[in-house]
């Protein structure tokens, strides 16, 4: 049985599979390829793919609160802040920077993508910071990478997280439904007074909410442990928590089958605004069940192979659509005709689908293991040393006082 605090083998293939559905859609979106069971229809499934990007948010929510809903439960103090910031920065930075680096000398220069210098430079400046979200001009047009926009949302969350932590620890209801409120208000008003949502439905407010969920299952998730660990002899659990999977998962297809129906781009964003609470909670059904479930269900989440994609999905998710665009912009693969997406060319669809997923996985896994693992131990390293310096200089200044 696991103990509290320990991964969470069955949520690598949780996030495997948040991940690789979003970047599905990401190519149906060049490619028009729609998928089939048989007779059965999974357009809606790629259709209204990118809402599986509030499952990572949840699921981001959910596994950053769990070593301190840990702590707080057995009564410990919390996870020292400066190491929090340290592994946030080390995992994601150097990949972030590369893959910007790599859009702006593959892609941005040799193609001319933007009229003037001063634009290119305040584009990159925004990316550099994480903030590009907040402004128009770098979001919305920006040149320099389509998905990137996630992990921007994610480190802007990081910066504030330890402080709501401490809410948490101080008044865990409160801050929670706090953070639910102003959710709640943002997207309330924004689909009320605005046409445009744009600038408005991937913002961090809009989330908060979802964040706050992810949070306040990390809590429950420690009772479920803690309860199956009291009652070990109990098999109607496991049968219980796959029952509620399966559930969750019908759920979800219901969600998107109406997500998918929307019939403008309008009703796209507002219909994702309405939909996120209850999307949230069937994703929180569908994650808190997993790791309860009988033997064959967390095996397919909590296998290996799970585990390596797990590992690589954060740079597979910030290639793969500059990946998708990019083909396309060369002509790769080739097709007799100028619009094979339109034309009907079922080969070019799936020759073009899994290259993009090939190409993708090869390059997700260099940058894994040849910058962001090896970036990493630089800055780890050179954050202790920080630490020393700092802890020398305050044992030398004390004797002073």
């Amino acid at each position: 049985m696991k103990q509290s605090g320990e991964r969470i083998p069955e949520l690598d293939g949780f996030r495997v599979c948040l991940v690789f559905l979003v970047s599905w859609f990401h190519f149906w979106q060049q490619s028009w390829l729609t998928p089939y069971i048989g007779r059965v229809s999974l357009d809606f499934l790629v259709r209204a793919g990118y809402m599986f990007v509030d499952g990572t948010i949840l699921l981001s929510g959910f596994l950053l609160t769990l070593p301190y809903a840990v702590a707080i439960t057995e009564g410990h103090p919390l996870p020292e802040t400066r190491a929090f910031y340290r592994r946030r920065i080390q995992r994601i930075v150097p990949s972030f920077w590369l893959v910007t680096l790599l859009m702006l000398f593959v892609v941005v220069l040799p193609y001319h993508l933007y009229t003037s210098a001063s634009g290119l430079g305040y584009d990159l400046l925004m990316h550099a910071l994480m903030i590009f979200t907040w402004d128009r001009t770098t979001y919305l047009g920006s040149q320099l990478g389509g998905s990137s926009w996630t992990i921007a949302l994610e480190m802007q969350f990081y910066w504030i997280f330890p402080l709501l932590m401490q809410g948490v620890r101080r008044k865990p209801g409160l801050t929670m439904a706090g953070m639910a409120l102003i959710a709640a208000y943002f997207r309330g008003w924004c689909v009320w007074a605005m046409q445009d949502y744009g600038m408005v439905v991937n913002q961090l407010p809009a989330f908060l909410d979802v964040y706050a969920l992810g949070m306040a299952c990390a809590f429950l998730y420690l009772r479920i442990q803690q309860y199956n660990n009291r009652q070990p002899g109990r098999r109607w659990l496991p049968a219980i928590a796959s029952l509620t999977f399966l559930l969750g998962c019908w759920a979800l297809v219901g969600i998107l089958k109406a997500q998918a129906g929307s019939p403008d781009f309008a009703a796209i964003q507002s219909g994702q605004m309405i939909r996120r609470p209850l999307l949230a909670l069937v994703f929180a059904v569908i994650m808190l069940s997993l790791p309860f479930c009988v033997r064959p269900i967390r095996f397919f989440f909590g296998n290996p192979v799970m585990h390596f994609l797990s590992m690589i999905s954060m740079n597979y998710y910030l290639v793969h659509q500059n990946v998708s665009v990019h083909l396309k912009r060369l002509g790769i693969p080739a097709s007799e005709y100028p619009l094979p997406n339109q034309s009907g060319d079922t080969v070019w669809k799936y020759r073009y689908t899994f290259l993009c997923l090939g190409i993708s996985l090869a390059l997700a896994a260099g940058i894994t293991f040849l910058v962001e693992k090896p970036c990493g131990r630089l800055i780890s390293k050179g954050w202790e040393r920080l630490d020393r310096r700092r802890n020398r200089a305050r044992n030398q200044s004390e004797p002073m006082r």
